[in-house]
């Protein structure tokens, strides 16, 4: 893993990262625990160009990732709805 502490980058900076990165991801860590992760620009294109793919190729997850809650019911309200439609069922 490459890692890269925050007093060696405070310490000489942006050379720190960009030299890391020759490495692969460079790993931050802030008092000894994983605080950020830098990619380069072109795995930073790949994970985004792969992102966008999956969504356009996987429109329900797209309608699941979009979709958003409008308010809640009661659990009570929900096991009601859900036996009447059940016993909807049965009288067909």
């Amino acid at each position: 893993m490459n890692l890269l502490t925050i007093a060696e980058l405070k310490r000489r900076g942006m050379a720190a990262i960009e030299e890391s990165l020759t490495y692969g991801p460079v790993h931050i860590l802030k008092h000894n625990r994983p605080a950020a992760v830098v990619i380069s620009e072109q795995e930073y294109q790949q994970l985004a160009h792969t992102k966008n793919t999956l969504i356009l190729n996987n429109g329900a997850l797209q309608w699941v990732l979009d979709y958003a809650v409008h308010g809640q019911q009661p659990k009570s309200h929900l096991d009601a709805r859900l036996s009447a439609e059940r016993n909807a069922w049965d009288a067909s």
